[in-house]
């Protein structure tokens, strides 16, 4: 079985219970999912959700073993940690700063309520309606060699990834993110075909040091795409059908 995260598990589980695909104009309330998992909703918007502490000690447990630790950052890691820069928002996506990546995920600056960022997560279907799958790098800080959905990563403060209209500075980053971790051409994945599911709104603590607290924007898109993974930030990919989704949801 795929070793997978909690996050990722949810996730999935989102992909595997809905019905069809469904178009919606960009970040406009979404109808709640078919089945009912252990989150509430943090707003009267169905398209923000945010996690239980039940759902955080779950994402905890799977990812101690994959803890972060400074000294084990290679040159890359070490430079995205400390260059990147996130964009902070509130609870209602709004933009109230920037910071590091490696500020944003440090627990002393979660717990404080500093360290909220806007994150996304591409899900990549073939003509086929197979899923793309990576294996994250064994040199990633979080979650070496892990399996993921297609990509997860986050909008950076730069003009072109602020934009909140029509969700596209969240497109743009993810079309820059496919290119950088996975080689797939920009041609290959334009902007106006990331299909916005909605946010959620998560903390999910690691370990004493370490965890994630993002406002995360689900971004789906159907196309065949020629795929040259980056060594730096994948190990592997692979292309799964629903019910191997199903499965893996059933084992994580």
């Amino acid at each position: 079985s795929l070793p997978v995260t909690a996050m990722m598990a949810y996730r999935l589980k989102f992909v595997t219970t809905a019905s069809k695909f469904t178009p919606i104009s960009p970040c406009s309330p979404l109808p709640k999912p078919s089945f009912s998992p252990s989150l509430k909703p943090k707003s009267s918007s169905s398209s923000l959700i945010s996690g239980s502490s039940s759902f955080a000690r779950f994402y905890a447990t799977g990812a101690m073993s994959c803890a972060p630790v400074d000294a084990a950052m290679d040159a890359v890691q070490r430079r995205l940690m400390f260059e990147d820069e996130c964009i902070l928002v509130d609870e209602r996506d709004n933009v109230i700063g920037h910071d590091t990546k490696y500020n944003c995920h440090l627990m002393e600056n979660i717990d404080a309520g500093k360290a909220l960022h806007r994150a996304f997560s591409v899900f990549l279907f073939n003509s086929k309606y197979e899923l793309l799958l990576q294996q994250r790098s064994g040199t990633k800080v979080t979650f070496p060699l892990v399996w993921t959905n297609t990509c997860c990563s986050h909008p950076l403060y730069r003009d072109s990834e602020l934009i909140q209209e029509e969700c596209l500075g969240v497109r743009n980053a993810a079309q820059r993110k496919l290119l950088d971790e996975l080689g797939i051409p920009a041609e290959d994945v334009p902007v106006d075909q990331f299909i916005p599911l909605g946010r959620m709104l998560y903390k999910a603590p690691s370990d004493g040091k370490w965890g994630e607290h993002e406002l995360d924007y689900l971004l789906f898109i159907i196309k065949d795409v020629s795929v040259n993974p980056n060594p730096d930030e994948v190990a592997d990919i692979k292309y799964v059908s629903r019910k191997d989704l199903k499965e893996i949801c059933q084992k994580a």
